[in-house]
Formats: structure tokens, sequence, C-alpha cells
């Protein structure tokens, strides 16, 4: 199954227009033609067929004929992650947790990050790639990047379980004993150099329970990725 991603679809409108480069991809790349039947997503929860309507390259017309809502995941992760100093591994994260299933994502900058720019568009881009690979219904929300601060302000009035990963040598729990199926999660992934101390205090103020995700000492993205497959590992049915 070949899906494809347009974020307006809906059985209201009567026909639908690709991007050019999504157009090109159809008609130059699959060779479809007037009256193929096309795969869609709106990432919004839904999948539809839609048939060809006008075979052009630089703009595919299509009308859907039918939709198939899909079912949400039955949790809601968010992970706040630093950026990596070298951009693939952090576009690595991106895509993994698309295709395991995650709900938010916010890039942190921290006082040890090393980078402290990101494309968010190319981000966006590999989001929904992976989104449409794993043929998901869904597409995770990328934030734009805040401070480390910023963010655990943005959560103080958030009912979802809170936790912080770091390495130091402290009191830190399990993730797989903190969590519980459907639970509404936040989770904090620092930089390669970790959180400070001070972060990770400030992190505790706020009512953020430090965690850890196993006895390795983990890559940034790394840490990501196995995070989210922890929460979604334990929803499985």
């Amino acid at each position: 199954m070949q899906l494809f991603y347009h974020p307006k679809a809906s059985t209201l409108l009567p026909e639908i227009f690709f991007s050019k480069e999504e157009s090109k991809h159809i008609i130059k790349v699959l060779r479809k033609n007037i009256g193929d039947i096309l795969e869609i997503t709106n990432g919004k929860g839904s999948f539809f067929t839609a048939e060809i309507t006008q075979a052009n390259p630089n703009k595919c017309f299509a009308k859907i004929t039918e939709e198939f809502p899909q079912k949400p995941l039955s949790y809601h992760l968010h992970l706040a992650v630093a950026p990596t100093k070298l951009n693939d591994r952090f576009e690595w994260f991106l895509e993994k947790a698309t295709e395991i299933g995650i709900s938010e994502i916010t890039p942190i900058f921290c006082e040890r990050s090393e980078r402290k720019n990101i494309k968010p568009e190319r981000f966006e881009k590999i989001i929904q790639s992976a989104m449409k690979q794993s043929l998901k219904g869904f597409l995770p929300i990328l934030h734009p990047a805040i401070s480390f601060k910023e963010f655990v302000l943005q959560q103080k009035n958030n009912s979802s379980k809170k936790y912080i990963a770091h390495c130091e040598d402290t009191d830190r729990k399990p993730l797989k004993k903190e969590i519980q199926a459907k639970d509404s999660i936040v989770i904090l992934i620092g930089p390669e150099g970790d959180f400070s101390e001070k972060e990770i205090t400030y992190a505790l103020t706020n009512r953020f329970v430090p965690i850890t995700l196993g006895e390795s000492r983990l890559r940034t993205e790394t840490a990501a990725v196995v995070a989210c497959h922890s929460v979604a590992f334990l929803n499985e049915n």
C-alpha cells in the first residue's frame, strides 16, 4: 500500500489537489493516470480512497470516494528532546518515534546543548514521510523549539505524568515501573552532555519525576527512542 498525505483531505471536499512535489511523485515516478485510485491520510485520524481526475505532474487532482477512520493511540506521549550535534541523529529519532507511535515532539535547548538551531521544515518532512511509510493515520505534532526552562514552565498546569531522564547518580525510578497503560506522559531527554544539575533541580521543583531508562548510558537519540518504545510496548494489546 502506497500512502499519500494531504492535510485537508475530507469527504466534505469534492476534489483535492496535491503539491507539485507530491504530484510529480504520483504521475512521473509511480506513473499513475486518470481513474487510478490513491490511498490518502489527512494525518488527523482518517484514511481515504481517491480517484485521480487530472493527471498533471505539477498539480494532480483527485476525487475522494471513501473514508476509513483510524483508531488513535491508546496513550498520549510528548517527548521534549535536545537536538543532537549531528542533525542526522535527531532526524533518525524523529523517524523511528513516528513509526513506533508518538503524539507530540518538542525540541528543547539546554545549557549543554551543542546545537542551537534546527530546520523545522525538514523535520516536518521526515515526520510526514515516516507516517506514510508506517501507514499511520495520525501525524505527530512537532512544536517549535524552545528553551528547557520555557518548556518546563509550559507544563506547570499540565495534568500529564511528567518525567526527566538523566544520568546523575541520584535516586531515579525505572520508567517501566512508573508508567501505566493509557497514561498521558511527558518525558524530558537531554543533550549529549546530559542536563545540568541546575536544570535537574529546576525540573524536580516543577514536579518532574527523575527516571532511568536502563543501566546503559545512552545517546540522546537512543534514549528518546527507548523511552518512546517503552511507552508503546506497555500499551500493546
